[in-house]
């Protein structure tokens, strides 16, 4: 069973950094592309960042420059380094994989950024 556990949300003062982290279980890791999402309050939820299987990666231009999305697939981790954070990156923070044109998220993580 497919399992994304996401870790290291909290509370940031902007221009701070967080790294936000995502456990996966359940499936040959390395082989699936994997992405970050967000949902911020009252919002819907949209693409923060996203990495293929060989490492190719890719940012809204909200983040470019700002977030740095990697993986390691021998630990089934990816991460979102966070840096430069602004009020208007609140929100909950998700990982995706798609299997078998299944989406699979995790529960979710709060990251909240004061001015």
């Amino acid at each position: 069973q497919v399992q994304l556990v996401e870790s290291g949300g909290g509370l940031v003062q902007a221009g701070g950094s967080l790294r936000l982290s995502c456990a996966a279980s359940g499936i040959i890791f390395a082989t699936y592309p994997m992405g970050w999402y967000r949902q911020p309050p009252g919002k819907q939820r949209e693409l923060v960042a996203s990495i293929t299987s060989v490492g190719t990666t890719n940012y809204a231009d909200s983040v470019k420059g700002r977030f740095t999305i990697s993986r390691e697939n021998g630990e089934n981790m990816v991460y979102l380094q966070m840096n430069s954070l602004k009020p208007d990156d609140t929100a909950v923070y998700y990982c995706k994989l798609v299997r078998r044109g299944v989406d699979y998220w995790g529960q979710g993580t709060q990251v909240t950024v004061s001015s």
